[in-house]
């Protein structure tokens, strides 16, 4: 059977970051982390608080230029932020002083579309998370399950090729959370974009990803498939499968 060879969409090769802290001191954010990420992949990447993930992500993000080794978006080296990346970070980045239907065509204004095309747009994508009906809201006037999924809406109206998260999640509620990953895996699974997805969420990392990269003390410990059927409902988690990749998972951050 002939094999077809999925294209690298992050390339990342020996790649450590050093911070300077004020008192002049140096820390190892990062050591040696080498990864592919193919196109189409879904890839948590696991660990616990302050162990590099989120400044993985950031450096892939091109907001950590100074870095050693070699990072590369579709082919290109990385040294800035770029229209191929998407970015939803820990706290909603949503312009409090435009309506939601502005906030999610932001992009789009920026790369000089049409005020009615761009609209349609963003009409499009409220419609796909679920909030069809508040496109002249203020973002005041919307809870933060609401404001995070028009976050997610203004990424996937952007349409760039990858799209980086940083615990976009993390502060919502157990119920609002679940439903924010079902309306993720549910555009991923339409558009087939690269997701590199930033968690210290075990239970999250196994219901999103086809893949799991567990990051301790800057250095990648695990990369493990997820070879679990899609939706992923609390029963497959807990099938014998599911929870053996939960007792590797947790093994690898240190919880067991």
């Amino acid at each position: 059977m002939l094999m077809v060879e999925t294209q690298s969409a992050v390339s990342i090769d020996r790649l450590s970051v050093v911070f300077e802290r004020d008192d002049g001191t140096r820390v190892q954010a990062l050591r040696d982390v080498s990864l592919d990420i193919g196109e189409g992949e879904f890839v948590c990447v696991l660990g616990r608080s302050g162990h590099g993930k989120t400044t993985l992500l950031n450096v892939v993000a091109g907001l950590i230029p100074s870095y050693s080794g070699d990072v590369r978006v579709l082919g290109k080296p990385v040294k800035a932020p770029g229209v191929d990346r998407g970015v939803i970070f820990q706290k909603d980045a949503v312009f409090p002083w435009m309506r939601v239907e502005d906030n999610v065509a932001f992009g789009l204004r920026v790369s000089g579309m049409p005020k009615p095309e761009r609209l349609r747009v963003a009409r499009e994508h409220l419609d796909l998370v679920g909030l069809r009906n508040v496109p002249r809201a203020w973002p005041r006037e919307l809870s933060g399950g609401m404001r995070a999924r028009v976050a997610v809406a203004g990424v996937f109206a952007s349409d760039p090729p990858i799209l980086l998260a940083d615990e976009p999640f993390g502060a919502l509620d157990y119920v609002t959370r679940r439903q924010l990953q079902d309306v993720l895996l549910s555009l991923w699974e339409r558009t087939g974009k690269t997701i590199m997805f930033v968690t210290h969420d075990v239970d999250e990392a196994l219901r999103l990803a086809t893949r799991v990269i567990v990051v301790s003390n800057g250095s990648v410990v695990e990369d493990q498939a997820v070879d679990l059927p899609m939706p992923r409902s609390d029963d497959a988690l807990a099938t014998p499968r599911g929870l053996e990749l939960r007792h590797l998972l947790l093994h690898h951050i240190g919880l067991e």
